[in-house]
C-alpha cells in the first residue's frame, strides 16, 4: 500500500516511529522556517512540518501545495509543543524526510471545513467535495453502523435477507409510480417498487417465516426535508404471530440500535391508540419530549354570546406552563402564526393567569371572572400559566393546534436535542373517505387486515372500522410503521370491493396474490422502517438529504449529475415512444 497508516490514527505512543501518509491538503501555513500543512483523509487530519533549515528544497516544494492537493509524506513522528486538544491526533505530528504529489486539484468552490462557506446547491453540485466535510463522513459512518447493526439484531433473530425485484407491475394506490419503459414489450412498462409489500407476502406464502431487506423503494411524490424519490427501508415480514409478537420484535431492534449505535438504553416503550393521539396531540406522531396536552373545553364556553365559540364544532386549548407574562406583541405573532396557510386556523384565543392571580383573556367582553376560572380549572392552570385555544371543525382544529403546540415547543426551546422519546401509535382507521372522488381508501395499504372484532363493520359502517396497524414514532417523527395482514382470500376480496375494486381492475393487478392466497397461506405481518430517517434522528440531524450519500434536492434534481435530462431520440424509437417536440426541448 502507499500508506503505512491513516491520518487518524497515529498517537503519542508511535513517537519516533517512521511513518507514509496518504491524503488531502486542508490547509497549510508558515511560519517562521517552519510550513504545518494539514492533511485529510476519512479517517481524521495529521499535521505534517517541513523545515527550512533542515531540507529547504522539500520546504519549498511544500509551500506550492495548494488546498485539495493529493499527496503522499514520509516522516517520523513527533511531539508537538503546542497540542491540539481538540484533535485526536493532536498530541503528534509528522517531520517530513519524503514528499510526493500523487495528483493536483483546482482550487475548490468552497471550503471544506465543517463550517464551509458553501451554501447548499452548490455544495450539491460538487457533492463529492462535499462528502470531504468530517461532519458528511461522520454522518455515512452512522449510516453503516446502523445498517450493521440492523442486519446482526435481525440475523440473531433468524430473519433470512432476500432480494426483490426492481422492475415490478404499476400499481395506482398510494404514491405516484415512476415507470421504466419495456423495449422488448412495446408500450408496456415496469414500475419501480414503492416497496417490496406483495413480494414479502409471497415469501410468506413461500414459507420463509421472517424476511427482511434493507431496500431501495421510489415514489414520484413532492419533496421535503423527510422525503426523496428514491429512499431506503428497512423492510420486515414475519408469519405465525400476532401483533404483539411484531410489536415486541421490532422493540428489540430499536433499543438494540439505541444501545449499540448511541449507547443509549432505552426503557419500554409506551402505547397510545390513534384515537387518543388525535385526542391529546391533534396528530398521529406526537413529540413526546414535552406535555401541552390538548384539553377539549366545549361545552365551558358555548352559549355566552361569543358568535366564534358558539358556531364553532369543536373548541380545544394547550396550557403553556409559566407564559403568562406573554407581551401583546408575542400574543399577536402567535396569532399571525396561527393564521398562516400551512396551518389554517382562523384566529386566537388567549387567557393570561398571571402570578399575582389575576386574570386576563382576549374575550373578557364574553366572560365573566368566574367563568375563566372554571375554564382554566380544566386545563389545571395555576398563576403563571398561558392558556391558548382555537375553534373550528374538528379534524381542521385538532392539526392547527398541533401546529401551534410544536410552535410552543420551539419558542420554549423544551424538545431537548440527544433526548429520545419513542411511542408506538396502534389501532388506526382502516380507511379514509376522500369527498372528491367519493370513495374510500386505505389508510396504510390494502393488503391491511382489520380488527378481528370490526370486519362485520366493512357491510354497515366501514369508517368505523379499525386496522391491525401500528406505526413507531420517535420525537414526533414517524420512523416506521406496519400492519397484520389480510392472509384469506375471502377477506382480501371483501376489502377491494369496499375499496372500490371492479372485479376486473383487482385481478389485473393483484390477482397473482390472490391466486397464491388459494395454497395455503399463514398469518403475517410486518414492518418497514425509514432507513434514512433512523439516521437523520440518530444523527440529530434536519434533513435526511444529509445523511444520504448523492440525495436530490427539493426538485427531485440530482444537480452534480444534471438529471433527470432528455434522451436521445433514437432512444425514445427504441422504447416505441413518442414525445411531444416542445418538451423534448
Amino acid at each position: 500500500m502507499l500508506r503505512t497508516h491513516t491520518c487518524g490514527e497515529l498517537r503519542i505512543n508511535h513517537i519516533s516511529l517512521e511513518v507514509t501518509l496518504c491524503g488531502w491538503v486542508q490547509r497549510s501555513r508558515e511560519m517562521g522556517g517552519l510550513t504545518f500543512i494539514d492533511l485529510r483523509d476519512r479517517y481524521g487530519i495529521t499535521q505534517l512540518v517541513f523545515n527550512m533549515d533542515k531540507n529547504p528544497a522539500l520546504c519549498a516544494e511544500a509551500v506550492k501545495l495548494g488546498r485539495e492537493y493529493v499527496i503522499r509524506a514520509k516522516g517520523k513522528v513527533a511531539e508537538r509543543s503546542n497540542k491540539n486538544p481538540k484533535m485526536p491526533t493532536g498530541d503528534i505530528e509528522i517531520l517530513v524526510e519524503e514528499l510526493s504529489i500523487l495528483n493536483t486539484s483546482k482550487v475548490p468552490p468552497f471550503t471544506i471545513e465543517d463550517n464551509t462557506d458553501g451554501g447548499e446547491e452548490l455544495r450539491m453540485k460538487y457533492r463529492y467535495l462535499d462528502l470531504r466535510r468530517q461532519v458528511n463522513r461522520k454522518n455515512l459512518e452512522l449510516r453503516h453502523k446502523l445498517s450493521i447493526e440492523t442486519r446482526n439484531y435481525l440475523n440473531s433473530q433468524n430473519f433470512i435477507d432476500i432480494e426483490t425485484p426492481y422492475l415490478i407491475k404499476s400499481t395506482p394506490e398510494g404514491a405516484r409510480d415512476f415507470v421504466v419503459p419495456s423495449r422488448m414489450n412495446p408500450g408496456q412498462f415496469y414500475a419501480l417498487p414503492q416497496s417490496p409489500q406483495t413480494f414479502k407476502q409471497l415469501l410468506m406464502v413461500a414459507g420463509f417465516d421472517r424476511y427482511f431487506q434493507i431496500v431501495r423503494c421510489f415514489r414520484d411524490e413532492d419533496l421535503r426535508a423527510d422525503r426523496q424519490p428514491e429512499f431506503t427501508q428497512i423492510d420486515c415480514e414475519m408469519a405465525f404471530v400476532t401483533q404483539e409478537d411484531i410489536l415486541n420484535t421490532f422493540e428489540g431492534l430499536a433499543k438494540h440500535l439505541f444501545s449499540s449505535v448511541l449507547n443509549i438504553k432505552m426503557d419500554d416503550f409506551p402505547r397510545m391508540s390513534y384515537d387518543e393521539a388525535m385526542s391529546l396531540y391533534g396528530c398521529d406522531k406526537p413529540d413526546l419530549r414535552f406535555g401541552m396536552t390538548f384539553t377539549e373545553i366545549t361545552p365551558f364556553m358555548k352559549g355566552k354570546g361569543f358568535r366564534v365559540a358558539d358556531d364553532a364544532e369543536y373548541l380545544v386549548g394547550i396550557k403553556a406552563d409559566g407564559c403568562a407574562e406573554y407581551s401583546r406583541k408575542q400574543l399577536d405573532e402567535l396569532t399571525e402564526y396561527v393564521k398562516r396557510p400551512q396551518v389554517g386556523a382562523s384566529g386566537l384565543i388567549y387567557i393570561r393567569y398571571s402570578a399575582d392571580g389575576s386574570v386576563k383573556s382576549s374575550v373578557d367582553k364574553f366572560y365573566s371572572a368566574d367563568d375563566l376560572a372554571h375554564i382554566l380549572k380544566q386545563f389545571g392552570a395555576v398563576p403563571g400559566d398561558l392558556v391558548l385555544i382555537l375553534a373550528g371543525a374538528i379534524e381542521k382544529t385538532q392539526k392547527a393546534l398541533c401546529e401551534l403546540r410544536l410552535e410552543m415547543g420551539r419558542r420554549l426551546n423544551l424538545m431537548k436535542a440527544g433526548e429520545f422519546k419513542p411511542l408506538w401509535v396502534t389501532d388506526f382507521p382502516l380507511l379514509e373517505w376522500d369527498e372528491e372522488t367519493k370513495r374510500f381508501y386505505a389508510k396504510h395499504h390494502p393488503f391491511t387486515s382489520p380488527k378481528p372484532e370490526d370486519i362485520s363493520l366493512l357491510d354497515t359502517d366501514p369508517q368505523k372500522v379499525r386496522a391491525n396497524a401500528y406505526d413507531l414514532v420517535i420525537n414526533g417523527t414517524e420512523i416506521g410503521g406496519g400492519s397484520i395482514r389480510i392472509h384469506n382470500k375471502d377477506l382480501q376480496h371483501k376489502m377491494f370491493q369496499v375499496l372500490g375494486f371492479t372485479e376486473e381492475d383487482a385481478a389485473n393487478q393483484f390477482g397473482f396474490l390472490m391466486n397464491a392466497f388459494e395454497y395455503g397461506a399463514p398469518p403475517h405481518g410486518g414492518i418497514a422502517f425509514g432507513f434514512d430517517r433512523w439516521s437523520t434522528i440518530f444523527g440529530g440531524g434536519d434533513s435526511i438529504r444529509d445523511f444520504i450519500a448523492f440525495p436530490k434536492n427539493n426538485s427531485g434534481r440530482d444537480v452534480m449529475i444534471d438529471s433527470p435530462s432528455a434522451i436521445k431520440q433514437e432512444q425514445l424509437k427504441e422504447l416505441s415512444i413518442k414525445i411531444n417536440s416542445e418538451v423534448a426541448r
